[in-house]
This record gives structure tokens, C-alpha cells and sequence, in this order.
């Protein structure tokens, strides 16, 4: 069963339409990059599969079952979580209670203890590195950190699909790596992914389809190297891609040699 499909989505505002009229799918077990140039939509589409906003036109269906106007709680209850471009750490309690949050609100039908979300809460700090730091205060921890605890906090709620929103972002070349290397490891462990990153390279390292946008609309998809060679995407958005993919790749060959 297609674990996610929307038809005819739409999103305006006013007179613009963010999103119009997108036809969107995922697949259990796939990572699949979502890209585009800025102002393409794709946080507001991301918005609307998740429930941050409604639709304004269009069908969303998770594992079957139509969630188009179900709010955010109610689709992480069913299985579906994100991350966001600016973590949001609750203020106040330690890291561990942040993920705990996740453990005690997140899939229904668990009936999840205290003693239950703490023991879940270590089990997802440590999938993501920040084992033996859940009795610190989250304004300790550095951008890294903060972004490896919101994906703590989505895994202690037992996802099924799990929307990384800009994960990259003003971390150094060696964090890249790693968060790269922790995606990879969710999704061998079971987790479908949908990755929304500028860093182009990066995403077509890791996933299994591409779905660009443009201008609210669906401009292509396909595995990555369809779209490296598709023309319509160089032109709206790649551009030297090709290059920059070549140039990462021999520097760490030169690296590593």
C-alpha cells in the first residue's frame, strides 16, 4: 500500500497559490528528496501534509485513510512526524523530557507510562547520538544538538514517516556527514523519510527519488540521476549541480587518498 498520496493539492492565499494542484506520493521504505528553488512551496506543502495548515483543494491519504483535515496531533498519532528548518526544544524541562513528550503524545493505541516514555525517550536519544545527555538543559546544546534532539523527540513517537525540514542547515562539513549518516540508518531501520534540503548534492546522495518543485507545481520526478539529466529541472533550478556533485565527490576522494 502506497504509504502516502495526495491528489489535487492546493494551498492559496489570497490570489497566489503556494501549492496548486499537486499529485505527491511515497512509498513504504523510500527516501525521497524534496527540492526547488526558493519560494517553490516546499515548506507550505510540508505544512499541509502534516497538518500545520488545511488545504484550501485536494486529498491527503496516510496508509489508506483520508487525514486531509485531521490537525498535527492527530496524524503523529497515526504515524507521521517532522522535524522543522528552526528547532523548537521546549523551554524549561531537560533533553530527556523533551523526548519523553514524544514517548507519552505520540502513536495512539500505546499506553505509555512515565517509566515507559523515560526508558523510550534514552532509547531515541541514543539512536541519534546524544546518549548520557538527558539530564541537560536544551539551551546547552550546540545547532547540531538542538536539530538530533527534535529527531529524538519524532522517534520516541514511533513513526512511520518521519519529514526532515532543512536538516542541514548551519551545520559544518563534518556534521553534514553525520546527519546524512543518521538518515541513512533510520531508514535501514524502517522508517519511510521525505528529505526537504537546498543542499542538492546531499540529497541526491541519499535518496531514492526526487520530487522538485516549482512555483507551487510539480515540475519532476525521479531517481536522482533522471533528475541531474533532466533538462527542464537544469534549467528551472540545478543549474551546475553536475559540477558541484563532481567537485564533492573529488574532494573526498583527495581526502580520503
Amino acid at each position: 500500500m502506497t504509504l502516502l498520496a495526495t491528489s489535487g493539492l492546493t494551498k492559496r492565499f489570497g490570489g497566489l497559490a503556494a501549492v496548486n494542484g499537486v499529485d505527491f506520493s511515497a512509498e513504504p521504505g523510500e527516501i525521497i528528496g524534496l527540492i526547488g528553488p526558493n519560494g517553490a512551496g516546499k515548506t507550505t506543502f510540508v505544512d499541509l501534509l502534516t497538518g500545520v495548515q488545511l488545504p484550501t483543494a485536494g486529498r491527503i491519504k496516510f496508509r489508506g485513510r483520508d487525514v486531509t483535515q485531521l490537525a498535527s496531533h492527530e496524524r503523529s498519532r497515526l504515524g507521521l512526524a517532522r522535524t522543522f528548518q528552526i528547532p523548537r526544544p521546549f523551554a524549561g524541562v531537560s533533553i530527556r523530557e523533551n523526548v519523553m513528550l514524544g514517548a507519552l503524545f505520540g502513536r495512539a493505541g500505546r499506553d505509555v507510562g512515565m517509566a515507559e516514555a523515560r526508558a523510550l525517550a534514552e532509547q531515541a536519544l541514543q539512536r541519534v547520538g546524544l546518549a548520557g545527555q538527558g539530564d541537560r538543559a536544551t539551551g546547552t546544546l550546540t545547532v547540531a544538538g538542538r536539530k538530533r534532539l527534535e529527531v529524538a523527540r519524532c522517534l520516541a513517537a514511533d513513526p512511520t514517516l518521519l519529514f526532515f525540514d532543512e536538516p542541514l542547515g548551519g551545520l559544518n562539513p563534518t556534521e553534514v556527514k553525520e546527519a546524512l549518516d543518521l538518515i541513512r540508518a533510520l531508514n535501514a531501520s524502517g522508517v519511510t523519510i521525505v528529505f526537504i534540503e537546498h543542499i542538492v548534492s546531499a540529497v541526491i546522495s541519499v535518496s531514492h527519488r526526487i520530487f522538485v518543485l516549482a512555483d507551487g507545481r510539480k515540475l519532476a520526478e525521479g531517481t536522482p540521476q533522471e533528475i541531474l539529466a533532466n533538462q527542464t529541472v537544469q534549467r528551472a533550478y540545478l543549474g551546475d549541480v553536475k559540477g558541484a556533485v563532481n567537485r564533492s565527490r573529488a574532494a573526498r576522494q583527495r581526502r580520503a587518498g
